[in-house]
C-alpha cells in the first residue's frame, strides 16, 4: 500500500501556517508524507518584506523560511507518526502550479489556508484557494484564517444522495475513526424540493453497508428555499467541526458556490471545509 501524500501550499502568511499545522496533525494520523510547497509570488513578498528593505534576495528568503518550517514539523510530528516532511519551491502561476504538482505527484489531499469569508464570498472562482478547490482532481481540505487545529468531535457530511457518496463516506469514516469522532450525514431539502422520509430511509439503507462505523447519525432537514443556509444552520446547532462535501459536476456543492448563496453564508469564517474530489 502506497504512502498517503499531503501537499500543503504555503505563502508564509498566518493563514497558511495554520494549514501547515492541520496538515502535520492529519499527516500524523495517516502516517503520511507531507510536502510543503511554495510558489514565489512577488506581491506576497513585498507585503512580507516591507519592514526590512535589505531583504532583496527573495528566493533565498523563501528557501530559508520553508526549510525552517520543515525542521519544525519534523521535530513535532515525525515522533507522532508522520512518515516524512519535505519541501518544494516552484515558480509559476500559483493555482495552476499547485494543481500541476498535485497531479504529477499523485497526492491524496491538498491542505491549504484561505482568508475565509473574503476568499469564498467576494469572488469564489477568482481567488487562489477557490481556484484550487474548483479545478483540483484531488481532495482539498480548506483551513480558514485564525482556525487552529483541534481534535474534530464531529464531521458533517452534506449529501445530495449521489452514487459516489458510497466511496466518499469511507474516506470520512477513515479520518473520523482516527479521532473517534461522530459523523452526521445530512441532507437538506427545501419546500420546493423536499425528499420524502421513505426515500430518505431507502437511500440511507443503501449507504449503510459502506460505512461500518458506529458513530454515524442520519439527518434529514428542510429549510425554506435555500439548502446552503439550512446546512449552515444545522452546522451551528449541531456543533459540527468540519464540513465535508462531495464535489462533482452538478452536485450540491457546485450549485452552492456558483450562485449567490455563498454571499449569505458565514460558515467559512471559522470552520474547515473538506471537499472530496477523487472518488
Amino acid at each position: 500500500m502506497s504512502t498517503f501524500k499531503i501537499l500543503c501550499p504555503t505563502d508564509f502568511s498566518e493563514c497558511s501556517l495554520n494549514a501547515i499545522e492541520y496538515a502535520a496533525k492529519l499527516g500524523e494520523k495517516y502516517q503520511a508524507e507531507l510536502i510543503l510547497f511554495h510558489v514565489p509570488n512577488t506581491d506576497d513578498y513585498q507585503k512580507l518584506l516591507s519592514r526590512d528593505p535589505k531583504m532583496y534576495d527573495l528566493l533565498n528568503f523563501a528557501e530559508k523560511k520553508i526549510e525552517s518550517l520543515v525542521k519544525e514539523v519534523e521535530k513535532e510530528s515525525i515522533p507522532k507518526g508522520l512518515a516524512a516532511v519535505t519541501s518544494e519551491i516552484k515558480e509559476g502561476k500559483t493555482s495552476s502550479t499547485i494543481l500541476e504538482y498535485a497531479d504529477e505527484h499523485k497526492v491524496d489531499m491538498i491542505i491549504m489556508g484561505t482568508e475565509g469569508i473574503n476568499d469564498f464570498k467576494s469572488n469564489y472562482i477568482g481567488t487562489r484557494t477557490s481556484k484550487v478547490v474548483a479545478k483540483s482532481d484531488h481532495d482539498v481540505f480548506v483551513v480558514p484564517r485564525k482556525v487552529f487545529f483541534k481534535k474534530p468531535r464531529k464531521f458533517v457530511y452534506a449529501t445530495d444522495y449521489m452514487e459516489e457518496d458510497k466511496i466518499a463516506i469511507q474516506k470520512v469514516v477513515e479520518l473520523a475513526s482516527f479521532y473517534d469522532s461522530e459523523i452526521d450525514i445530512v441532507h437538506v431539502g427545501t419546500k420546493k424540493k423536499q425528499i420524502d422520509k421513505a426515500l430518505h430511509q431507502t437511500m440511507m439503507a443503501e449507504l449503510e453497508p459502506f460505512i461500518r462505523y458506529e458513530k454515524v447519525n442520519y439527518v434529514l432537514k428542510s429549510y425554506r428555499d435555500e439548502p446552503g443556509l439550512g446546512l449552515e444552520n444545522y452546522l451551528i446547532t449541531a456543533k459540527g467541526d468540519v464540513l465535508v462535501t462531495l464535489s462533482k459536476k452538478k452536485s450540491w456543492f457546485d450549485q452552492l458556490f456558483t450562485d449567490n448563496l455563498s454571499k449569505k453564508m458565514s460558515y467559512f469564517i471559522n470552520k474547515p471545509l473538506w471537499v472530496i474530489k477523487s472518488v
